[in-house]
């Protein structure tokens, strides 16, 4: 494994400074928000200017890469990247909070696209599968490095924001002096989203809630922590106990999909989730430190896999050709759920408090079980034989999914 991993050092390292630096303002802005005084809805509007720009730079970013080349449009993504916290820390107002946000979706979408695509292609059949799920684990461990990070400042001051920028700025230095040859240009994928619910409406539904899920807990569940009474260094514990979990738990999640209709897998899912919701609400002692703990750590166990299993559920009726394609699809699907969930449980906690951000979970979790139990009665399962296998579909990352509208594999690959 070791002599797969040494090529592309300089680029896991890059995702590491890059995952650290969104890992710390994922949960920096949020606190930083509540201090201010900001309401959840507020909050939940600068997570909807985050999603739809990241949208957006799936379609811009790869025109410009065609233009200048990878190594450029990165340095370029990096530098705006750092801007933007910095402005953050300058300009301290919801309106251009939002802008600001926006600028770093868009400039992490086409980062992201970059880096995995440099992957990819120095990847080969026989070592793909391990130099992704290295690349899947240094993910992990940057994104908590820099959510752990909190605990160097205070969100009231300017420290955080420029930790942050220089994690960002670091992103360049591998990736720039890497002698790994550029990759070749990308290529652009058509999106058919009627195309891909007749595919699959099971997929299309459940990919819709799967980014309202993300979006919620991405820019509420910081806000959540804080409104239940979570100490500074119990936030950042509370988020890697979600993200150990869906780690956890990702693999036998998936082998029991692969096992049966997924659908059923996606019904487990959603009972889960709302579950978890009910005892929060319900269970004696489940709003304390413990108790947060408890529910969430369950909560993760389905909160990330789910993104994976509605994937390999859509591609179970399509044609090996057809994967990019529909991958894309779902994944724009997905954007457009990361636009509504912040909003949606931003009015809800406004409205209950603290028990808003797990009844708007439980919404979302409600409508994916739900109407995947209500396509079993519609349609009949695939084949055992004929499914996808689970473990050659990405996991996505925690707290930016990706949501790009080509193919990260070179037109050469």
């Amino acid at each position: 494994m070791l002599r797969n991993i040494v090529p592309v050092t300089g680029l896991m390292l890059s995702t590491f400074f890059l995952l650290a630096g969104s890992g710390l303002t994922g949960i920096t802005l949020p606190l930083r928000a509540g201090l201010e005084g900001w309401s959840p809805v507020i909050i939940g509007w600068i997570g909807f200017g985050y999603a739809l720009c990241f949208t957006a730079g799936c379609v811009v970013v790869p025109r410009m890469v065609r233009r200048v080349g990878h190594v450029r449009v990165y340095a370029v993504l990096a530098t705006l990247l750092a801007m933007s916290l910095l402005f953050h820390a300058l300009i301290v107002h919801p309106l251009a909070w939002i802008a600001f946000r926006g600028v770093a979706g868009f400039a992490l979408a086409g980062a992201y696209m970059v880096v995995e695509s440099w992957l990819n292609e120095k990847a080969t059949n026989e070592s793909r599968g391990q130099i992704f799920s290295f690349y899947m684990i240094m993910n992990m461990v940057g994104m908590m490095a820099g959510q752990f990070m909190v605990l160097l400042g205070d969100p009231a001051t300017t420290t955080l924001f420029i930790i942050a920028a220089i994690l960002y700025a670091m992103a360049v230095i591998p990736t720039g002096l890497s002698n790994a040859v550029s990759p070749q240009p990308l290529t652009q994928v058509t999106l058919d989203l009627r195309k891909l619910y007749r595919n699959s409406p099971a997929a299309m539904v459940g990919m819709l809630m799967t980014g309202i899920i993300a979006g919620i807990w991405n820019f509420q569940a910081p806000v959540f922590a804080e409104q239940t009474g979570l100490s500074g260094n119990q936030i950042p514990l509370m988020l890697a106990l979600a993200m150990i979990s869906g780690a956890v738990f990702q693999l036998p999640l998936g082998r029991a999909s692969d096992r049966m209709d997924r659908r059923y897998v996606m019904i487990f899912a959603g009972i889960v989730g709302v579950g978890c919701a009910i005892a929060y609400q319900i269970v004696p002692g489940a709003a304390s430190a413990p108790g947060v703990f408890i529910t969430v750590f369950i909560l993760g166990a389905v909160l990330f896999p789910i993104y994976s299993l509605v994937v390999a559920h859509a591609n179970d009726y399509a044609e090996p050709s057809e994967f990019v394609e529909i991958s894309s699809g779902l994944l724009v699907v997905n954007g457009a759920g990361a636009m509504i969930g912040p909003v949606l449980s931003g009015f809800l906690i406004v409205g209950l408090g603290p028990g808003g951000f797990f009844l708007s979970l439980a919404v979302a979790f409600a409508i994916f079980g739900g109407y995947a139990a209500w396509r079993i009665t519609q349609r009949e399962a695939v084949p055992a034989d004929e499914m996808t296998d689970y473990t050659y579909v990405p996991v996505t990352r925690s707290q930016t999914p990706e949501m790009f509208t080509l193919d990260p594999r070179s037109d050469e690959e």
